[in-house]
């Protein structure tokens, strides 16, 4: 597998496997970061160690949300500059692996990739911002379109199975998978390469045999 292009690039499809794939690695990357930053910490001896291994399974993408939200910008005085540097680049890895593996999981749906705006952006935000509206009941109908949205996106993205055949956006990427299976199989026996006809005068005996070597 092109590990560059599955993990970075946004052409082509990927089938459901692939992404639930994707999901655990960057939580075991998220573990990861989190051990990483506990260590640094002992290092700099600001504090205490505390092991802790955190799989996020949401990517950690809520805080993508939060760099467009003001009220936000305030409390990153008050973050630790090594927790901040950590969170920062894996935040950025972590949302461009799961922009590019969720927008071909969509072409698998023979869907484009600017869906990923209504399934996740647009839910994400009225997420966000959803405590600066009022508390009325005109709020109840955009509450209700995010959350099918978001729902929606999950059951495409993860549930669904892909177009069979080749779509728009490229091959199935199960098509590979089902060739190399069908030509796998152990050879037939071939009666008519593997048997000799031997004339009479000849010896051993006439009649058929077994070619030899085969």
């Amino acid at each position: 597998m092109d590990w560059t292009w599955y993990l970075f690039r946004f052409d082509g499809r990927i089938n459901r496997a692939l992404l639930w794939q994707a999901l655990l690695i960057v939580a075991v990357m998220v573990a990861l970061l989190g051990v990483i930053g506990q260590v640094i910490h002992l290092v700099s001896a600001t504090g205490s160690f505390k092991l802790s291994i955190k799989l996020d399974f949401d990517f950690g993408l809520d805080d993508l949300f939060k760099l467009v939200d003001p009220r936000t910008h305030h409390s990153l005085a008050s973050v630790d500059r090594a927790d901040l540097i950590l969170k920062g680049a894996g935040l950025a890895v972590f949302s461009w692996i799961f922009l590019a593996t969720a927008i071909k999981r969509l072409h698998d749906r023979n869907r484009s990739g600017w869906w990923i705006v209504l399934f996740f952006f647009v839910p994400g935000l009225f997420d966000q911002f959803s405590d600066l509206l009022p508390a009325s009941n005109w709020v109840l109908p955009f509450n209700f379109t995010a959350s099918t949205l978001w729902l929606w996106g999950i059951v495409e993205l993860f549930f669904l199975s892909g177009i069979s055949g080749h779509n728009r956006f490229g091959p199935d990427p199960l098509a590979d998978v089902e060739d190399s299976a069908a030509a796998s199989p152990a050879k037939s026996w071939d009666q008519s390469r593997e048997l000799e006809f031997v004339p009479p005068s000849a010896s051993p005996p006439g009649g058929m045999h077994v070619k030899r070597g085969a």
